[in-house]
């Protein structure tokens, strides 16, 4: 096998490998920075914080006795607390029994229950709080799009140029009335499939009809990741003029014509700031989420589709923003366990799932499509793996926090021999997970 041609089809091999290094520190810094921390406040000490398993790169030690450390391998990270004997936190049973009780309560293993709760418990919250503060500082950064129609720049499209200019306020297109930006959007559906419309407009306290585009052009406001469209080097800004000899003059008659494909290779023409380009690609069957929930199966070329023209924006209070970081979170987590759901239940493809491979060349792609994009990135996936960890199954924190909900049932924890067989068990299945995961990376 020709392992470079597995290898993401962007950008270089070492642009993406560092991507996902930067992708994975931060998330994983996060998590564990939440198992110190909770640990700290609760009274127990951690003898390693490192970032990556195997050989040691750099480390330093605190005042505290806490050394930390960066090691070569970056696919994770831990807290080695007192009394643990390996990384997955298992029990130095020779050296607690050396240890007097002032000693054995700064251990892991030898503290309250509530203690050892609420620090395995803290490194998927870190990583949940830290995705909710990324999600609202970017909404409050970026601005939201205002409820009114009102033109910005307007994005270059081969139809220009426009009579519609900035600072017009949009009331209709083609008759059709456009009270809020909302109605804007909504009414590309019921407009003529022409790539020039007329829209009616206030401009410096005057209505007048002027020319402009239709409100959804085929043009790419975005290029998913691992996608027909991202493999065929499409880019955001580009307007695709024909598929084969048949013209497309809106995004809607763009979908039909790939949901007609079936798969089937597509010869699109696209114009790209003024040039034409040829491109080739298939498309792929996708598994969609639904706003309702469930998912949908349609053949996608990975395109969203693109504004015309900037949205004038408002910065969201603190409160408005803090809402829609929770909404984002919940959408995230909904869609994760509703995908693995249907995983499990044959409804969609196992080719949705994603291992080290898929998430490097996800972190490459968002990284290449701007900064905001990337950090946007990784607070998505904070949440992804903060949800994983929260798994029961061991050596996973979810695991953890089963064995603690069993000891705080029955007033005794889980006996050691049982431990060291639940941990073996959780994890082969981890690691059965992961290749199974790298499987589908490799094959889909």
């Amino acid at each position: 096998m020709d392992f470079i041609g597995i290898l993401p089809s962007f950008g270089n091999f070492f642009y993406t490998i560092a991507a996902f290094v930067v992708v994975l520190s931060i998330i994983v810094a996060v998590h564990e920075y939440g198992h110190y921390i909770v640990g700290r406040w609760s009274g127990i000490h951690a003898d390693v914080f490192s970032i990556g398993f195997g050989p040691v790169l750099t480390s330093r030690r605190d005042k505290r006795g806490t050394v930390w450390q960066v090691a070569a391998i970056p696919l994770g990270g831990y807290v080695k607390f007192a009394g643990d004997s390996d990384a997955a936190s298992g029990k130095d049973g020779d050296a607690m029994a050396q240890m007097s009780a002032q000693q054995r309560r700064r251990t892991m293993h030898g503290a309250p229950l509530w203690a050892r709760t609420v620090t395995v418990a803290a490194g998927p919250v870190f990583n949940f709080i830290f995705a909710f503060v990324v999600f609202a500082a970017l909404l409050i950064w970026d601005g939201v799009a205002v409820d009114e129609p009102i033109v910005g720049e307007i994005t270059p499209l081969p139809a220009q140029p426009f009579e519609l200019s900035p600072g017009d306020h949009i009331l209709a297109v083609e008759g059709i009335e456009t009270e809020t930006l909302a109605d804007f959007m909504g009414a590309a559906d019921d407009l003529p499939r022409e790539p020039v419309l007329t829209y009616t407009v206030e401009r410096d306290g005057r209505v007048m009809q002027v020319s402009g585009p239709h409100p959804q052009p085929p043009l790419a406001g975005s290029v998913a990741m691992q996608s027909a469209a991202r493999e065929a080097q499409m880019q955001r800004g580009d307007v695709i003029t024909h598929i084969g000899d048949t013209p497309v003059a809106t995004f809607g008659e763009l979908r039909d014509l790939v949901a007609a494909s079936e798969g089937r290779a597509l010869d699109l023409t696209v114009w790209r700031d003024g040039d034409i380009v040829n491109l080739t690609l298939v498309p792929r069957s996708t598994d969609l989420p639904l706003p309702e929930g469930g998912f949908e199966t349609r053949y996608l070329i990975g395109l969203t589709s693109g504004a015309v023209f900037e949205y004038s924006t408002r910065t969201p209070g603190l409160l408005e923003a803090s809402g829609m970081a929770l909404g984002q979170i919940w959408r995230v987590l909904r869609t994760s366990v509703e995908g693995l759901y249907y995983m499990v239940a044959g409804h969609i493809s196992t080719c949705n799932l994603s291992s080290p491979i898929g998430i490097a060349e996800a972190s490459a792609a968002t990284a290449s499509d701007g900064l905001m994009e990337f950090i946007w990135f990784i607070a998505v996936l904070s949440v992804a793996i903060g949800l994983l960890n929260l798994f029961p199954i061991p050596p996973l924190d979810g695991g953890h926090l089963v064995f603690y909900a069993y000891e705080a049932v029955m007033r005794r924890p889980v006996g050691d021999q049982a431990l060291r067989i639940l941990m073996i068990i959780g994890l082969s299945i981890v690691l059965t997970l992961f290749a199974f995961a790298l499987f589908t990376d490799l094959t889909c």
